[in-house]
C-alpha cells in the first residue's frame, strides 16, 4: 500500500491509522491499558511491517467506551465484556431493522397475477 493509497483510507473506520502512543494520547489513557483490553480481547489491534500494534477509529471507539467503565470503578475484565455485549446487541439492531425494511418493502409491492 502506498501512501496515497492510506490517504484515501482515513475515512476508513476499520483503517488501521492510529499506533499505540497517539491512541493513548488521544484516550487520555496509557499504552498499559490498551495492551490490557488487548490481552482481554476487547480489540485486536494489527500489526505493522515492525510489529507495531495500529489502531482503527471503531477500535477507538471501543476503548474509549471500557475506559469509561474502568474509570467508574468497573473491574477490566467485567468493561471488556459489557463493550462486547453492547456492541453485539448494537450489531444485532442494525441487522433486525434491515430486515424490517426488506420484510416492508416486501409487502408494499403490488403482487403479480398468478
Amino acid at each position: 500500500m502506498t501512501a496515497d493509497d492510506s490517504y484515501g483510507r482515513l475515512d476508513d473506520d476499520d483503517f488501521p491509522a492510529y499506533t499505540m502512543g497517539r491512541a493513548a494520547d488521544m484516550l487520555g489513557t496509557t499504552q498499559s491499558f490498551l495492551r490490557a483490553i488487548g490481552e482481554a480481547r476487547l480489540i485486536t489491534p494489527l500489526r505493522s511491517a515492525g510489529g507495531h500494534r495500529r489502531y482503527s477509529r471503531y477500535q477507538l471507539r471501543i476503548a474509549a467506551r471500557a475506559r469509561e467503565l474502568v474509570d467508574q470503578g468497573m473491574p477490566i475484565e467485567a468493561a471488556c465484556r459489557i463493550v462486547i455485549l453492547e456492541d453485539q446487541l448494537q450489531e444485532a439492531q442494525r441487522i433486525n431493522a434491515e430486515h424490517q425494511r426488506a420484510a416492508a418493502v416486501a409487502t408494499a409491492r403490488p403482487r403479480a397475477a398468478a
